[in-house]
This record gives C-alpha cells, structure tokens and sequence, in this order.
C-alpha cells in the first residue's frame, strides 16, 4: 500500500531543524559516556520510534534509564528501571534549557551523565549550557520531519534486509543529524583524512576503517538547503561519479562527494516508496561493481516468493483442518 509523505520546507522549518539537531546531541553525549563502545560509533546513535527518536535502554549503576523524544506530545521524556519518569515540555524550549532541565532531571533519580557540553561537527558551535539562541520548535514542523523520518525508515529497513553481510542497523547519527543505513564489503579502507568540524580524527578514521557503502535522509543543512537522500562509497572507486543512476532527478554532488536525491522528488512521486528503492538499489549496484565487492557472498536471497509460497501452504493446511470431519 503507497503511504503519503510529508511536504518538508528546509527554507520555513530549518530553524526548528537546528534546535532538535541540538537537543539530539545533548541526549545522544549522554547515550555516548553510558554505553559501551561498538564499532563505527554505533554505540551513540538514536533511534526512530512510532513518536519520535529514542536512546533505547542505558544503564547507570544498578539502574537502567531511556531517553525519549516525543514530537506527537512535544515532549522529551526521561523513564527508568525504578518506574520514575520525567517530561520535559520542547514548546518554547532553548538548548540551554534543555540542557539544564534534563540534567536536573537525571540528578532528581540518581543519574550523573557528564557530558562534553561543545556540539560535535558543527562550525562554531556555542556551548549547550549557554545557547539560548536556538529556541525555534514548531510542532508542526517537528511532526511532519518526524513523518518523513519513519517513511524513510521503512524503506531503508527493507534495503537493509537484501544484505547478508556486515550492516549497521538503520540509525540516527545525531552528529550530522542523518538517518543512515550502511553496508560493509569487508575488506579494510585505507586512513580517513578526518578533518570533520570538532569531530576528532581518529573517531572518523575508525568509523571509515573498512570499506563502506552508505546511504541516508537529511533534512538539510547550510552545504545543501534542503531535504535530501544521499548515497556515497568509501573509497570512492573510479567512474563512480559518473555512473547511471535511477531515477533521473538523482545527481552526483562534487563537493559533498555523494548521489543526491531531492527528498521533494520522493514526495511527490506517484510511488515514492520504489522510487527511493532504485536510488538505494542503483547507487549500491554501481558502488558495489565498481569497487569489485564479492556480491554473491554479500547479497541476499529473495525470500519474498519462497514466503508467498509457505503462506499459501498454510493457508491449505489451515482450511483442511477447519474441514468437518467424517
């Protein structure tokens, strides 16, 4: 069944963007010093959830706690082990405040998380405990983002399950505030420049330390002011650049160094779900020959028509024993 995608306006809704970018890093530094380390710093992500973007589960001493955005209610919630629970309302809210709030909170039920309080891969960023600049939340900017978020997710989700080799699950990277979904060929890439905006290297040398296919969703940025799905190699093989890539609003970015697809492109598609699978699905296939990946030991196999064929079986078996017997 086709679903109906949100209009997104980087132009209306950015500083919205930017104020949950924020709240998401202060929430995602605290997911950062309470889990332990994964590879590729997979161990800081956030989630998306029916309502918006969650920790899952962190542990603080004998007590296990979760941090929740909810951008049907506009709350950001705290709940532990213990069966405590605290709201934080995000109308009206700056990145101060929601610093100072949510660090109140944790203190109120036992919890210390101290946190680096400077945005990670941001220029010039201000502190959280003094940025009262970014206070813009319109819910129904934050909603309609939420939306397109979780139609993303579905899609990416699938994506993810025709690989039977190393993937990252489908996560939100709160650093450069993207939903991304990666592939690995399992071979060793060579050392990542690093050079990304208060990131240190080695963090972005160990996340690119083995050859990656990835693909995303962002809602934009300054570099590109608009909703976008985004798609890069690494290394980026030779002809990448210039490969065919479905559909035909797809292009190549110089600079980011990426395939773009204009999330406007996708929402107004008669069938934006396919649509969005052939950039996912064309961009891996030239990266993925390109770059000489062992396909037929990564890929994986087509279950879809083996399932349809078990569903019918049973669907015999199941009419034949609610057959009256003699």
């Amino acid at each position: 069944m086709k679903t109906t995608w949100p209009e997104l306006s980087y132009a209306e809704a950015h500083k919205t963007y930017e104020t949950i970018h924020l709240w998401t890093q202060i929430v995602g530094k605290i997911r950062l010093v309470k889990t332990p380390w994964f590879n590729h710093s997979w161990h800081v992500t956030l989630y998306v959830t029916p309502s918006g973007f969650t920790t899952s589960d962190m542990v603080d001493g004998e007590k296990h706690f979760q941090l929740d955005f909810d951008f049907i209610r506009h709350q950001l919630r705290l709940k532990t082990s213990a069966g405590e629970s605290h709201s934080i309302d995000l109308k009206g809210l700056s990145v101060a405040g929601c610093y100072k709030q949510l660090q109140d909170a944790l203190r109120q039920v036992g919890i210390e998380a101290n946190i680096n309080p400077v945005p990670n891969e941001l220029e010039d960023p201000i502190p959280f405990d003094q940025d009262e600049i970014h206070a813009t939340y319109n819910p129904e900017h934050a909603t309609a983002l939420h939306q397109a978020f979780l139609r993303a997710h579905d899609v990416f989700s699938k994506f993810k399950a025709r690989f039977s080799g190393k993937c990252s699950p489908v996560h939100l990277f709160w650093g450069s505030f993207d939903l991304a979904v990666s592939r690995f060929s399992g071979r060793d890439a060579p050392k990542h420049p690093g050079g990304v905006p208060n990131l240190p290297d080695w963090v972005a040398q160990e996340a690119y330390s083995k050859e990656v296919y990835s693909c995303g969703f962002w809602p934009g940025s300054e570099a590109l002011p608009q909703a976008a799905f985004y798609s890069y190699i690494y290394p980026e093989p030779e002809g990448f650049k210039v490969a065919r890539i479905k559909p035909k609003q797809a292009y190549y970015h110089p600079e980011l160094r990426e395939f773009i697809l204009p999330y406007e492109a996708v929402q107004k598609a008669e069938d934006p779900e396919a649509m969005l699978m052939d950039f996912l699905q064309s961009t891996y296939e030239a990266a993925a020959e390109l770059a000489k990946w062992d396909r037929r030991a990564l890929e994986q196999e087509d279950f879809s028509e083996r399932r349809k064929s078990d569903q019918n079986t049973y669907k015999q078996v199941d009419k034949r024993n609610k057959e009256p017997k003699d």
